[in-house]
Parts: C-alpha cells; structure tokens; sequence
C-alpha cells in the first residue's frame, strides 16, 4: 500500500506531499488541471523511462518518492535476490539530475531500472484505457481464472513436475546429440586411447631415457677418454699414484722433523689416499661403460616414441599424455554406457510427465467448477455497470500438448448486446465495455487475492447516472479489501470515495503551477457541488452533493 507520495519539481507540480490511507480514494480536477502529471509521478517511481523534460525547472533536480507497507505482499525473496535491505515500510525514490540522468533507490540503495520496475508492477497498478488491453492478453486470463479457483497449491505442484520433465527432455536431446557426436568420433578415440595404453607411459620416463641416449650415443668416446685418465693415473713407474707414492715416502723421512713438515706429509698422504679413490672408481666406471649398438637402437626408439606422442598431442611431457589416456578412457566409458544413461533420463522423464498430466487433470476439474461462478459474478458487476444483455463466456479446454498453464487452453468471450454473436473478448467489445469488463474482473480478484495499489485513470468515460452510482459502489466495495485510487470526473464516483483529492492550477507572475490538496468534508460538499452545476452552487447542487457524500 502507498502511504505517502512526495512530489519536487515534477512538470507543473513545484512540490506536494500526499499522505494516503487504504480503502478508496478519489481524485478530482478541471480538464487539463494536471491529474495526468500524477500518474506521471507515480510511473517514476514504478519503473517508467523519464527525461530531462520531466522537471519543470531544468536547473533543478526532479524528486519523486513514495513509501510503501509492503508487509502483505511477501517480497523478501526479491529483495534477497537483488541484495537489498528489506523494511516492511519501504521507500522507493526516483530522480532526475538537470543533465537528463536518472537515478532510483530503494531503501536508498541505487538500484537498476529492470529492478525498479520488476518491485514496481508488483506495488501499483496504473489501469488507464491502453491498461484494457491486459484482460484480453491469455496470461492475465488464467491468473484471473486461477485466483478465483485458488488452485495455486496445484499450480505449484505442476510447474515443478512440468519443469522437471521439460529439463528431462532438453537434457535427453542434449545426450542423444553427444552419443551421435561421440559414435562417429569413437573409432578414432578408440585408437588414440590404444595408441596411449600400448606405450606403457611412465612419469619422468622420457627425461630420463633422453639422459641415457645421450650416455649411449657417446659411448666410445668416454671410453677412451676415461680409459686415458686410467693410464695416466695407474701408468707403473710413471702414473700419477706412483709418482704421488714416491713423493709422499720421501715426506714420511722428514716428518718428525717439525710441524711444517708433518703438516706437509698428512696434505700429500690425504691427496694420495683421494686420487687412489677416484682411480678405483674410474676403473670401475671403464668397466660399466657398454658399447651396445642394440641397447643405443632400443632407448632409440623409445624415446622417439614418446616425443612423436608428445608432438601428436601437443604437450610437452609425459605426465600430460598420461592425463590425456585417462580422459580418452573415461570418454570411451562414457560412450560405452551412454545407453544406460539414456533409459535412465527416459524413466524419469516419462514419471515427470505422468506427475505433470496427473496435476493438469487437478487443474482442469479445479478450474472447470470455478468458471461458473466466475462467470456469474462477473456478468453480475457487468449488469449493475449497466450492461443488462452482456453475456460473458469462459471457454476452457483440453489441449494436446501440455503447457506451462498446463493441459488447458483459455479464452474469454464476450457480447455485450442481444442478439450478437458471442466473440473472443478482443473482438467483441468496445473500449468502453472493455473498461467496464476490466473493472468487473478487477473487483471479483480484490475479493480472493491481495492485489497492488490500483489507479484508475478515468474508467468512468461513457458512464452517467445510475450506472455511475452502481460503479462507485462496486469501487468503495473494492476499496474495503485493498488501496484504491481513482481519477475520475463524475460526482456520483467522487461522492463515495473514503478520502478525496482535488487538483487544480494556479497562476503566478512567473509560471502555472499545479496543487494537489486533500478536501475537508466540507470543501468535498463544494467540490461535488461544483461537479453537478458548475461553479455556482445553487442550494439544491449542495443539497445533492451532501446526498451523494451521505
């Protein structure tokens, strides 16, 4: 419910505050006052594009705000998804800086356009003469249809079980596509992953392979050369060990002769004891070095083998083509058993669909015993707007397919006279009966569902006399169940609202302004007097109007 509405620098309007309650609320004005500039208003903050143009002083900001109880109308759920701070007394504010930019909050967190509005349509609905054009849309019809049933519990229940098999069914394609993509890839999978497993990959193998091909590749030529290393080491009489062995024999006469020479003599025999070492082991190394063309052949091959898979691949080791044969492995499983995996989303899709068609069924018998008594209660408000030969049709049948409504198809169908054919509602109503139509359905709903803020912008055109009164009843009787405003010219209308606006222009030196008051219950005598006789009230316009109030 809006309980207030402030308006800054908003076209012709310089600034106005509106404290509003629930129940019915009428707003009355002159042609061209600026009722339409309200509703202006009330858009901005609702999610409506705006511009520059919208401020009536383009030096200054444009401010529009409005705070709402929106305690009954459970939306916690989309101010957690949108991230913002949830109050049950919420404060939506749009402005328009004088270089044409809008902003908009809620709670005083800047939020998008998209979310202004998506929080909007669900807090006011502006019903002006295009707004008609809902009732005739077949989304809007099964909302009206399913409120009255109250098969929402049902409802719930089929949008899960028909969501579940048409992701059953886009999940099976999806599958049945990847099987046919895979059987004609799975020849060559098949020998790649072959090709992969017979190479018997070893992590680490190939570096040190390409070690060992390098060792084998120059087998002579370490020969030789560590074969030098031991003659010149061991040469007998001329070696290395046998010249460090003379040397150190000759320190040994002389070591007892002062530390210097001790000292010398432990170096030279540590020396000896090393390079006596290093000649065993070179030994053992000339003995381990095998010229073996066959092994040089083999590790050949092998390390050719995996350098041409790591080509093939595109990867740089044998780690890599190892997680590569484990993929192609499980890709292979995959393909093997998607079969299985194909009954299986099979069985669930057929259970999906036999829950989906058990809940369409609900749906159907539930709906089908609501259109009578929909049908009589609208036809009911349509008689007392006036329309005594209107005769209103739910059509409701089985369709082939199910849908997201379930197994039904929906149509309205209207005639407004005697005589004619009854028509879709779109092809058998004037704009006028269309309203008319609108506000019945509109007042059936407010009686079974808590509906949004409702603003009608002159439904009473074409409507005079007693049929004005019977539709300002049927606005008060709405007005008991939910918050509604109401823009209209006629007195029988204005007369039983709960609470009356009135807007009006004035003029300064400098520009035309548009107010907006509250009326007293004595300025609403006036106001209603005015509407009946024009500007002079005579005794009986005011006596009328204290009618009319009463």
């Amino acid at each position: 419910m809006l309980t207030s509405l402030t308006i800054k620098n908003y076209a012709l309007i310089e600034e106005a505050q509106l404290s509003l309650n629930d129940g019915f609320t009428v707003i009355t004005g002159e042609t061209g006052a600026g009722k339409s500039i309200l509703l202006g208003a009330l858009g901005l903050i609702t999610g409506k594009r705006a511009d520059s143009t919208s401020a009536g002083d383009t030096t200054t900001k444009c401010i529009v705000e409005g705070i709402f109880e929106i305690g009954p109308y459970q939306l916690s759920s989309f101010f957690k998804k949108n991230d913002l701070d949830y109050e049950d007394a919420t404060i939506i504010r749009r402005e328009i800086l004088p270089s044409g930019k809008s902003r908009a909050f809620i709670n005083d967190t800047p939020v998008t356009l998209q979310q202004l509005s998506a929080l909007g349509v669900q807090l006011v609905d502006i019903h002006s003469q295009h707004k008609t054009l809902d009732v005739l849309e077949n989304e809007y019809q099964f909302e009206v249809l399913d409120t009255f049933a109250n098969v929402h519990k049902i409802k719930n229940s089929y949008d899960h079980s028909y969501s579940q098999w048409r992701k059953g069914q886009e999940a099976l394609s999806k599958l049945l596509e990847h099987k046919q993509r895979a059987q004609l890839e799975y020849d060559y999978q098949s020998f790649l992953f072959n090709e992969l497993f017979e190479a018997s990959l070893i992590e680490g193998e190939f570096e040190e392979l390409e070690k060992q091909l390098h060792t084998l590749s120059h087998a002579e030529e370490i020969r030789e050369y560590v074969a030098l290393v031991q003659h010149k080491l061991s040469q007998e009489g001329h070696g290395v060990l046998d010249q460090l062995a003379e040397a150190r024999t000759a320190l040994s006469k002389i070591n007892s002769f002062g530390a210097s020479y001790a000292s010398l003599y432990e170096r030279l025999n540590s020396v000896f004891i090393e390079m006596d070492d290093l000649s065993q082991e070179i030994v053992d190394l000339s003995q381990s070095i095998d010229v073996d063309p066959t092994l040089l052949e083999k590790t050949n091959v092998r390390v050719q083998l995996l350098y041409n898979l790591m080509q093939k691949h595109q990867v740089q080791s044998v780690t890599e083509l190892i997680a590569i044969r484990e993929r192609l492995d499980a890709e292979l499983f995959e393909v093997q058993n998607v079969d299985d995996q194909i009954l299986k989303l099979e069985e669930e899709i057929a259970s999906a669909k036999t829950a989906a068609e058990k809940w369409a069924s609900q749906l159907h018998i539930s709906r089908s015993k609501a259109i009578p008594k929909l049908k009589a209660s609208i036809e009911k408000i349509l008689i007392e707007l006036g329309m005594e030969n209107a005769q209103f049709e739910i059509e409701l049948t089985i369709a082939k397919e199910l849908s997201p409504k379930g197994s039904d198809t929906l149509a309205f169908l209207f005639s407004a006279n005697k005589g004619m054919d009854i028509k879709p509602l779109g092809k058998g109503a004037s704009g006028g009966e269309l309203s008319r139509v609108m506000l019945a359905i509109k007042s059936v709903l407010s009686r079974h569902k808590k509906l949004p803020t409702l603003i009608f912008d002159e439904i009473d055109t074409g409507v005079s006399g007693d049929v004005a009164v019977k539709m300002g009843a049927i606005l008060k009787e709405m007005g008991n169940t939910m918050q509604l405003l109401s823009i209209t010219h006629l007195p029988q209308i204005a007369g039983q609202g709960t609470s009356h606006f009135k807007v009006f222009k004035i003029d300064d030196a400098k520009r035309t302004k548009t107010n907006i008051i509250q009326l007293s219950d004595e300025d609403r005598i006036i106001e209603i007097a005015e509407m009946l006789g024009g500007t002079r009230q005579s005794s009986a316009a005011l006596e009328h109007a204290k009618n009319l109030l009463n």
